[in-house]
């Protein structure tokens, strides 16, 4: 029995070892919920984790909740859609380099019989006016999501500070939000993976599109050893790296829903 103590000692530690290890070797991912709910991860999460054998856990929230999470140091790396604020949020330190990794767009959508006229507008700008001179239900995510702050931006491109019943802010992601916009039949915007995945539409349907300034970008951020110094930078990296590679930019353009792709990578 003496001899024996030694090796199931021995036997135990390295075990012990070898679980530790192997629970260690993933990465907390803040990212949207459009890349989540669109069914994006599902399809290319898979496949990084084959080639490395690095788990990814995904939290998906709007793009301000994705930034705060990550500047309190409580995400490995982050994958979110507001270039400007991405800018700078390496700009304030708190991330060390950010790529671009693939792009859709925005969509208005709004109930079939289209009572303020968009899918007449010839510009966004036209379209987001349209809604407010006709005091049309609008429903906003008002989460402070990549989304909400593209909405607001284009608010105020078209010259409207959005008051009144007929706007509601929600605070909610764009799935519920979008559930909310088909109960009420009311004008909402929308990423457009988001929009195809959608299963309750009612009498919800795409009303414009196309205007370039609904483009929507979406950029991976590698965040800061010095602020952060206990994440997973070497493990975080090798997922940036794969998102922007070959095989990371074929995975996301092969991923599709109802045949039509969601999502167009175009990292440089």
């Amino acid at each position: 029995m003496k001899k024996i103590l030694p090796f199931l000692l021995a036997g135990v530690t390295s075990m012990s070892l070898a679980l530790n290890t192997y629970a260690d070797d993933y990465i907390t991912l803040a990212s949207t919920t459009s890349t989540e709910n669109s069914g994006l991860f599902d399809a290319i999460v898979p496949k990084f984790e084959d080639a490395t054998g690095i788990e990814v856990r995904v939290v998906a929230v709007g793009t301000g909740q994705a930034f705060e999470i990550a500047r309190r140091g409580d995400a490995d790396s982050l994958l979110v859609h507001d270039t400007v604020g991405e800018q700078r949020f390496v700009a304030n330190g708190h991330a060390t380099e950010r790529a671009d990794v693939m792009y859709n767009d925005f969509v208005l959508i709004g109930p079939a019989n289209d009572p303020a006229n968009v899918s007449d507008a010839q510009s966004a700008a036209e379209a987001f006016a349209a809604i407010a001179s006709a005091e049309a239900p609008f429903t906003s995510r008002g989460d402070d999501s990549g989304t909400n702050r593209a909405e607001l931006r284009l608010w105020e491109n078209a010259g409207v500070d959005p008051d009144g019943d007929w706007y509601r802010e929600l605070g909610s992601g764009m799935g519920p939000t979008l559930n909310t916009a088909a109960a009420m039949d009311a004008y909402v915007m929308s990423d457009r993976a988001t929009w195809v995945a959608f299963g309750n539409r009612q009498n919800l349907t795409l009303l414009f599109e196309g205007d370039e300034v609904l483009f929507n970008q979406y950029g991976s951020l590698l965040l800061s050893r010095a602020k952060h110094p206990h994440l997973k930078h070497d493990l975080a990296r090798q997922w940036h790296e794969w998102l922007i590679s070959g095989d990371g930019q074929q995975a996301i353009a092969n991923f599709k829903v109802d045949g039509q792709q969601l999502f167009f990578p175009n990292a440089k």
